[in-house]
């Protein structure tokens, strides 16, 4: 049996029903000339959760849909995706979905389906509107801002457990504060910052965020986490870094320090290594011929992943935080080290910026969790270090959340 592995599924493939400007998925396209269905079949589907559910021995099996925009497939084919987990799940083990979205599509029977059945859902959204509408455009060109917060409000009101995935781009990376507290004056308690990079021949595109800029968006975004939001708002990039100050492996496969367990499944079977990659040269097989299990196994795959380690510039094995970063993920190492070696990641002085300022931070977070206090304890201890009265354990609590202290930050550990 395969384990620690991951599957991104795509049962439209690169179909969408927005023109988002820096899409990285659309030239997987290409890999299908012809192709105009780009519809996951019942058999396909059914090979896939099958293949998938056995695969794996942990307690819990984790389905991820993606695309493209997945909700393109209608609510019949994730009732027939719930009927088909139900049916081969294994005793003792829990399945679970997660699924990836524009917003367009949600309405009152997605967000009822959806919450019911216990689906987390991430959230296409780049901030306030006019930052948002710079890149995330309808088929007409249009700004697409009102019907994804449409579909915000909608699953906030339904009860839908939702998270945020921002895209960082050369526009929105400019505005950090508006919009981190956006989010935060939305309620959003999850947010993802994803860089947006992608070259255009040699040169990176204009959408694509600057390394300098990059590094200054996380770390204004983490001077304000640091005051107020700490175990309150979970911003992935700072939890994936305090778990790498603990000693901890980094859970997302940019930051981890091999590729190759993170899979991505096309609409007809076709498993690829990475959905970075959709391309002859990182095809595995197609699951009406290959067994899942065994594609995870290939030696093209575990060479795929080591070459994340071994490729490494110099620069990268003698940094002082490649315990955080591990190079980035391997599309954005394009550019040269100050030696003249090749390989280096396009985001790496951002990457560096962000460490080295919020190094200090972590490190104090991460000794407040050795002591078994939670790492939100940060926030009143630097409230303390420049002379103000810690908040008592019946006072409000410093975050803002409303609660007293002893029952929000005081009291709760640091949750992933």
């Amino acid at each position: 049996m395969s384990l620690g592995f991951h599957v991104i599924a795509k049962p439209r493939g690169p179909v969408c029903n927005l023109a988002c400007g820096y899409c990285y998925y659309m030239p997987a396209k290409q890999f299908y000339p012809g192709e105009t269905a780009f519809r996951m079949s019942d058999e396909v589907l059914e090979r896939f959760v099958r293949q998938y559910i056995e695969a794996h021995e942990h307690s819990e099996v984790m389905f991820t849909w993606q695309g493209g925009e997945p909700t393109l497939m209608g609510l019949e084919f994730f009732q027939r995706v719930l009927a088909l987990q139900r049916m081969y799940r294994k005793p003792g083990v829990s399945v679970a979905n997660s699924l990836q979205t524009n917003g367009l599509l949600i309405d009152r029977d997605w967000c009822e389906f959806l919450r019911d059945n216990r689906f987390l859902v991430g959230l296409s959204l780049d901030g306030p509107a006019e930052l948002h509408n710079a890149h995330r455009i309808g088929k007409d060109g249009g700004p697409t801002f009102d019907l994804a917060y449409r579909g915000l409000d909608l699953m906030r009101r339904h009860g839908v457990d939702f998270n945020i995935l921002c895209v960082v781009t050369s526009i929105n990376a400019q505005h950090p504060a508006r919009v981190y507290r956006f989010f935060r004056n939305e309620g959003v308690r999850h947010v993802q910052f994803i860089p947006a990079v992608q070259r255009d021949g040699k040169a990176v595109t204009t959408w694509t965020v600057s390394p300098r800029a990059w590094g200054r968006f996380l770390c204004d975004i983490f001077d304000e986490w640091l005051v107020r939001d700490v175990g309150r708002i979970h911003v992935q990039q700072f939890e994936l870094a305090l778990e790498a100050w603990c000693g901890i492996e980094p859970s997302l496969c940019a930051h981890a320090s091999t590729c190759g367990r993170a899979l991505a499944v096309e609409h007809n079977g076709d498993v690829f290594a990475c959905d970075n990659y959709i391309d002859a040269a990182h095809r595995l097989g197609n699951l009406k011929l290959d067994r899942l299990a065994d594609l995870v196994e290939l030696p093209s795959l575990r060479r795929f992943g080591r070459d994340k380690t071994d490729k490494l510039p110099h620069v990268c094995r003698e940094c002082n935080v490649r315990f955080a970063c591990n190079g980035g993920c391997p599309k954005d190492r394009f550019i040269l080290a100050s030696d003249g070696e090749g390989g280096l990641n396009y985001l790496c002085e951002g990457y560096r910026t962000f460490f080295g300022h919020a190094g200090p931070h972590l490190e104090k977070m991460e000794q407040l969790l050795r002591q078994g206090r939670p790492a939100a304890a940060v926030m009143t201890d630097r409230s303390a270090r420049a002379g103000q009265a810690g908040p008592g354990r019946n006072s409000a609590c410093p975050c803002g959340s409303g609660k007293k202290y002893k029952l929000c930050c005081g009291g709760s550990n640091y949750s992933r």
